[in-house]
């Protein structure tokens, strides 16, 4: 099977695939950059655990402190400049703590009992009754309660994710034309066209966009026809943009090892072990 027409397409297919995964999640981390996103998501978990959607009260509070955004501010109102993308848990009791110890005069249990929102203020009392009035006890719920909605908000970001990644897959696969089904049918039937593909690429340089390019993808001609070949074209785009999920780390390493499998060629016969007493002449 080592170096077959099976071993060659399986190459071609799985380089592309990695390309076009690497591509894609350099893309989306260049948007999640660009507009923000974990920081929005972050900031819009803070509103909805403190029932401030407007963040004028408890999560205005929070941001303001220097443990949670150390370069913003919401004072005055005004909209946050600097949004952090990610709040380690114990500063974020510490600054809860701070907010609503804000008036030292006040004790801490009448100050959550003050608190408008009857959701948060069931929570925050449960937490506080169960440590039994000890604040590092009480630190450490608070802590617990942010953890666990943040794992929440991490589903929630990853599905997002995934989505954004389809979306994009299949934006670049229509825009290049990297149809599965025309690229494995021209892969086996002109297996070479991958054989200068030597291993994984370390980067996105230009020798791995030039060995993309040698592989059978592109328009020949546009628009394409709408007939029975180009609903088979359309199934092409939905598998390679459904193989972008995986990502890139898991078709480099399928490729590293499909590359190996090739170069170390066929297993030679085993050999049978002569044993010292073969060699031995008989003895008269």
């Amino acid at each position: 099977m080592f170096g077959s027409t099976v071993l060659e397409v399986a190459i071609g297919l799985t380089f592309c695939y990695g390309i076009l995964a690497l591509v894609v999640s350099t893309l989306q981390e260049a948007l999640a950059a660009a507009f923000s996103l974990r920081a929005n998501m972050l900031l819009a978990a803070i509103k909805r655990m403190l029932d401030d959607p407007r963040c004028e009260a408890l999560a205005q509070s929070l941001y303001d402190h220097p443990l949670v955004n150390p370069h913003g501010s919401t004072q005055a109102r005004r909209p946050l400049s600097v949004k952090p993308s990610y709040i380690e848990p114990a500063h974020f009791a510490i600054a809860l703590l701070d907010s609503l110890r804000s008036n030292p005069a006040i004790p801490l249990q009448a100050a959550i009992e003050a608190l408008p929102d009857e959701q948060v203020k069931r929570v925050l009392l449960a937490l506080y009754r169960q440590s039994s009035g000890d604040l590092q006890r009480f630190q450490e719920g608070i802590a617990g309660w942010f953890n666990s909605a943040m794992e929440r908000l991490s589903g929630v970001y990853k599905r997002r994710q995934l989505l954004i990644s389809f979306l994009l897959a299949l934006l670049l696969t229509i825009l290049l034309n990297i149809d599965s089904v025309h690229l494995f049918q021209t892969l086996w039937q002109n297996p070479t066209l991958a054989a200068h593909i030597k291993a994984a690429p370390t980067a996105l340089d230009a020798e791995a966009l030039r060995q993309l390019w040698s592989l059978p993808i592109g328009w020949t001609s546009f628009p394409p026809h709408f007939d029975s070949a180009f609903a088979l074209q359309v199934a092409g785009w939905l598998i390679t943009a459904g193989t972008t999920l995986f990502g890139a780390p898991f078709w480099f390493d399928l490729l590293q090892r499909a590359v190996q499998l090739r170069s170390t060629g066929a297993k030679p016969q085993a050999q049978p072990v002569r044993t010292g007493a073969e060699s031995v002449p008989a003895q008269s």
